[in-house]
């Protein structure tokens, strides 16, 4: 048989010797060390990013005015002793839904055009009916804006301040006989009153009367911030104080 060609056997890895009996075998590189406590060596730490700021986010403010038009902030309240129960408070829409309803000192915390429209539901035409009344005072505003060329709110409040009495009377029983006295108003009572005897005297100067009532309702509060006894909360006022006058 004629010599076949076989090919070279694969190079196979060849082992180091082993070492000589009673020989310790050499120690492996420090490359080849394992970190101490028993973890690999660490990686190097890569470049860190700057991570770009955080653009703010823009913050939108609603500046609330009365009926989107009337600034309350600018209202100014001359009376100390009304000061406290003329709440100004920003609102857009004066309807709290009764929230402070049954509440000591509640209706302090109500704002006082809501009040004015609380006052107009006493008649028969608007109980029940707030969104009919807020629309009555909110067109009252427009007019007296058109006539006094200041704001509305400043103008009502002006109102109240002169139409709110200082003076009343009372019954003192002394034996069978009843005496009348006259007796300081609380600030409270003050307020309330205005607002009320206001509200009567706009309902009854609208009743059978071809004027609408939203422009009753400003012609009482122009002629109440001037001081005219035409007004119905003046007169009301001066009356209450002629008797107290008498009675002290």
């Amino acid at each position: 048989m004629e010599n076949e060609t076989q090919p070279p056997p694969p190079d196979e890895p060849r082992l180091p010797p082993p070492p000589p009996a009673g020989e310790l075998p050499p120690p492996p590189p420090e490359d080849a060390l394992p970190a101490p406590g028993g973890t690999e060596p660490a990686a190097e730490p890569a470049a860190k990013v700057k991570k770009e700021p955080k653009k703010p986010k823009k913050k939108y403010v609603y500046e609330l005015k009365l009926f989107e038009k009337y600034d309350l902030a600018e209202v100014a309240v001359h009376d100390p002793g009304l000061a406290r129960y003329i709440n100004l408070t920003a609102i857009v829409i004066p309807h709290t839904g009764g929230r402070y309803a049954n509440k000591p000192f509640g209706k302090a915390k109500s704002n006082i055009v809501e009040r004015l429209i609380n006052g107009l539901m006493r008649s028969e035409n608007y109980t029940g009916k707030k969104s009919s009344a807020i629309r009555v005072v909110r067109q009252a505003f427009e007019i007296i804006e058109q006539r006094a060329k200041q704001n509305p709110v400043q103008v009502f409040v002006n109102a109240l301040e002169k139409s709110a009495p200082r003076e009343e009377i009372t019954r003192l029983r002394f034996g069978g006989i009843s005496v009348p006295r006259a007796v300081d108003v609380s600030p409270s009572r003050r307020l309330d009153m205005a607002l009320r005897n206001m509200c009567v005297g706009v309902t009854a100067a609208s009743f059978k009367s071809p004027k609408p009532i939203q422009e009753c309702l400003a012609d009482e509060i122009l002629k109440a911030s001037r001081g005219e006894m035409e007004s119905a909360a003046i007169a009301k006022k001066e009356e209450l104080e002629r008797i107290a006058m008498s009675a002290r």
